[in-house]
């Protein structure tokens, strides 16, 4: 539904993206990560239709089209990073008028009102909206059409928590739909409660593109478990190493990084040493550790 083929931009000697290899399927959700500047936003408008490829191309639908194509438009809908709309316009005004101009049904108002947990504010002027609440009305009018690709740019960055309610929602739904998502967003618990795949963008480059089981997998590898042990028996730190090598202790603490599935093995080890295990400790690996280490390898 989203295929980006070598897509590059530049704007006079800066580059935005360089070649650019993704393709993002019906039912999916993918999440554009990268630090300020690495060219997220810039993909995310050129799947939109509002940049001009510098190389490449970008296409977005089934069948593919080039996203500049006005017959593109009719298959998407964007939220950009920053909204703003009429402060002396109701909600449900500002509705109105983008429903009419995307031919979507008139009862979408209402749903999407209800859906965005703005239905009790539709009828007040948006200059009294809270700073979520426009947030809000924003993704409201990116659900009003039921179009097959959905582009959202740090939806989360301004919600409150009934928007995030809304958010999560309205991706899980489209999931659900078989409809496809890109994203982008700094908030990485987002991302991983909502995303099949993670694209990782550095300096306008594509380092690093991950599923959720490959991510997770990458994560139990820099997990660790800690045992504190009544005391430090001959030859265990040795015996725990043939299972995981970077073992070692810290005082009475045996320090175990690894995944979970060889935590077992090492637990037996320590019983058959005949050691008490006065307390325990396990913890996966964190994405945003990981995720600055992919940014600082490719810097």
């Amino acid at each position: 539904m989203i295929v980006f083929r070598s897509f590059g931009k530049r704007y006079g000697t800066h580059r935005a993206v360089e070649a650019l290899e993704l393709a993002v399927g019906a039912g999916e959700v993918v999440a554009l990560l990268g630090p300020n500047g690495s060219g997220k936003t810039t993909s995310l408008k050129a799947a939109a239709g509002l940049i001009t490829p510098t190389s490449g191309e970008v296409l977005v639908g089934d069948p593919g089209r080039p996203a500049r194509d006005p017959s593109a438009r009719g298959v998407l809908s964007f939220l950009p990073q920053r909204v703003a709309f009429p402060e002396s316009l109701t909600g449900r005004e500002v509705l109105e008028f983008y429903r009419a101009l995307r031919g979507a049904a008139a009862s979408r108002v209402d749903e999407v009102l209800k859906f965005a947990a703005l239905n009790g504010s539709g009828g007040r002027a948006v200059g009294l909206y809270s700073g979520g609440m426009v947030q809000r009305l924003g993704l409201a009018v990116a659900m009003l059409p039921e179009a097959p690709v959905l582009l959202l740019d740090e939806p989360t960055a301004a919600l409150d928590p009934e928007g995030l309610c809304a958010f999560y929602g309205l991706v899980t739904r489209r999931r659900g739909e078989g409809k496809t998502v890109l994203f982008t967003s700094h908030h990485l618990g987002d991302v991983e409660r909502l995303a099949d795949r993670f694209a990782i963008l550095v300096e306008g480059r594509l380092v690093a593109l991950l599923t959720a089981r490959e991510l997770q997998d990458r994560l139990s590898e820099r997990g660790v478990m800690r045992l504190r042990l009544s005391s430090r028996p001959f030859g265990l730190l040795e015996r725990v190493r043939q299972v995981a090598p970077l073992s070692q202790w810290a005082a009475d603490e045996l320090i175990v990084p690894g995944g979970a599935s060889g935590r077992p093995l090492v637990l037996d080890l320590v019983r058959s040493a005949g050691v008490e295990i006065r307390g325990l400790t396990a913890e996966e690996g964190r994405l945003d550790s990981l995720y600055r280490e992919l940014v600082l390898d490719h810097r």
